[in-house]
């Protein structure tokens, strides 16, 4: 157990310390069997619509109609906010697009004529409340930005599947419901290694999946 708990130390940030907390990882223990609960089948209609939230670390294109030596590309800063060519640190972390252009064109308004803003957001990072994070035994523990329709499978090709020590179907799902953390299983090693498509399932925004190290 010991192995699983110092890869996840190396890869925890802000909320996975605080799920680390709540699953009371100890000695070699993982979670009992009585605690395992199937992920759930979700529909298209189960999976809410969102509009995107710019993060720290997002590229966004900021396009000035009518003053195009004015439009530039920017990336937002690790303190949220970004620096036009006119505009010192406008804050963008938290927003979406089309509200980050009205304040630009707010911002604009002292110096040029009826500004129209376009903001194009490229290089997704997001916020955390809209990322998938996965921590442990994975090729390439990461987070990813959500996107619409994203299954487990998807985020397995992403990381770059399984490590040579991970316990795949050992995995779990954390995930928020009715503001409650929930943990769920998952059989990646059937999914991946088996062909399995009945392992594989839809994600949420925000679920944090945790791959333990196996025991030999």
């Amino acid at each position: 157990m010991s192995g699983l708990l110092n890869g996840l130390r190396r890869y925890v940030t802000n909320g996975t310390i605080i799920t680390l907390v709540i699953l009371g990882l100890s000695g070699c223990s993982w979670i009992s069997p009585q605690e395992k609960v199937r992920a759930p089948e979700l529909s298209e209609a189960d999976v809410p619509e969102f509009d995107y939230i710019i993060g720290t670390g997002d590229s966004l294109e900021i396009f000035i109609w009518g003053s195009e030596e004015l439009s530039t590309t920017v990336t937002v800063r690790p303190d949220g906010k970004i620096t036009t060519r006119l505009v010192e640190d406008l804050p963008a972390s938290g927003l979406t697009s089309t509200e980050l252009a009205r304040n630009i064109e707010k911002a604009y308004a002292k110096y040029v004529k009826s500004p129209v803003v376009s903001v194009i957001v490229n290089g997704f990072t997001g916020v955390p409340t809209q990322q998938v994070r996965v921590v442990g035994e994975a090729t390439n523990p990461t987070a990813i930005p959500f996107s619409k329709h994203m299954t487990l499978l998807d985020l397995m090709i992403r990381v770059g599947g399984l490590s040579d020590f991970a316990d795949g179907n050992d995995t779990v799902l954390i995930r928020r419901v009715d503001g409650e953390q929930t943990i769920f299983s998952l059989r990646v090693d059937d999914l991946l290694n088996d062909g399995d498509i009945t392992a594989n399932t839809t994600l949420m925004p925000g679920d944090i999946i945790i791959i333990p190290e196996a025991w030999f």
